[in-house]
Parts: structure tokens; sequence; C-alpha cells
């Protein structure tokens, strides 16, 4: 089985590098629209058997049951604590691949994710997808689930890299243009206004809810 694990902060805390450039209801509001996006491109990718939602925030439960995916309650203080709880989950329930993705990539192409789903890989490898900095990691793809431990944060492609190696995995670094770019500041809503200026399809939620304000009013 092979299960993707996507751990969601309480609504009202996450992302509190956009204020003050966007205000709280609508910080919200994009929070819950990329969350959607997200899910939505999840249940659309083939090779996914399972999608778990780790999270204690109601509004984010309620989502991801209309999603159809399982709910396991937050009680970590980390977001790398948060998908190991995940993972513990799913490897319960027979798991054995974990695809481990963030909540604030609305742009996430279905079809991107199953060619790195169905990249050739060793039996006990880490698939490491960077974002478009090169620094940070925007999804990891464990096989097993087990693979090695998350530890997402400042610098964490080459931790992971590292990580790997260190649990007797083979890692690789692979680009997916979709998952490059993750909203945590004002620099990236920016770059997702201009993408959605010359682009059309996919993350509806956000494009719906982006559409109601101009960058003044974010």
């Amino acid at each position: 089985m092979v299960a993707a694990i996507l751990p969601a902060k309480q609504f009202e805390q996450a992302k509190q590098r956009l204020a003050p450039a966007v205000q709280l209801g609508n910080r919200r509001a994009l929070i819950e629209s990329m969350f959607s996006d997200v899910l939505l491109a999840l249940r659309r990718v083939p090779s996914i058997d399972q999608v778990f939602v780790v999270t204690s925030d109601p509004v984010a439960s309620q989502i991801a049951g209309g999603h159809e995916a399982i709910v396991i309650d937050d009680t970590a203080s980390s977001h790398s604590e948060a998908t190991q709880l995940g993972i513990a989950t799913a490897l319960e329930m027979g798991a054995t691949r974990a695809l481990l993705v963030p909540g604030d990539c609305p742009l996430l192409d279905p079809i991107e994710l199953e060619q790195l789903l169905t990249r050739p890989v060793p039996g006990r490898s880490v698939l490491i997808v960077p974002d478009r900095h090169g620094e940070g990691t925007n999804a990891l793809l464990l096989t097993p689930p087990d693979a090695m431990p998350p530890s997402f944060g400042e610098g964490s492609r080459q931790r992971h890299t590292d990580l790997a190696v260190t649990h007797g995995a083979v890692p690789e670094v692979v680009g997916l243009p979709s998952l490059a770019l993750d909203i945590d500041t004002p620099e990236d809503l920016e770059e997702l206004f201009e993408t959605f200026a010359t682009t059309r399809g996919r993350a509806g939620h956000t494009r719906g809810m982006l559409s109601q304000l101009t960058r003044s009013q974010a």
C-alpha cells in the first residue's frame, strides 16, 4: 500500500510569516484553499491507496474527511514529529511506501506525482523533492515508510540526503516543478500570483480565493 501523509497545523496558527502582508481572515481562507487543492490532487493520483491527514484542527479534519482521508490526531510539537505519527499509523495498516507532502503547495500536479511514484528505485530508498530554493524539502517518498526519520526545516534537503545514507537507504534528489513552490512568505505569494497569471488549471480552490483579492488587499 502506498500512503500519502499530510500534516496540517492549526489553521489559526499557520503561516505566521505571511502576516502582516496577509490579513488574518484572508490568511486562514488561503490556508484552507491550499489544503483542499492538495487533497484533491492526491485523490487523483492512481498509485496512492490512502491519504492520512495529521491534524488537531477541526476544520482541517472536516475537509480531510470530505476527501476520504484518514484523520490522525496531531499530538506532536513539530512538522517532522507529525509525519512520524502518520508513518506509524500507515505502517500499522500495511503501507509499504510513504509519500510525505505539505498542505501549502497548491499547484501540485497529480501526473507529476504519479511519475514520481512509478520511478524505479532500490528496495530501500528516499526520494527528496526540494523547494524552489534548492535547500528545503517539499516532499519525501520513503521506501519503506520507516526508511529514515524525516527532519524538515531549514537546510533539510542536505540533511535528508545524509539521513538516508546513515539509515542504509539510497537517496535521490528529484525536482518536481509543481511541488517547488510552497507558500510561506509574501515573496512566495507574489510568485503564486505570477504563476496564476500565466497558467490555467490546477489549484482551483486557491485560484478562486485569490481571484477575489488584489495583491494590495491580500
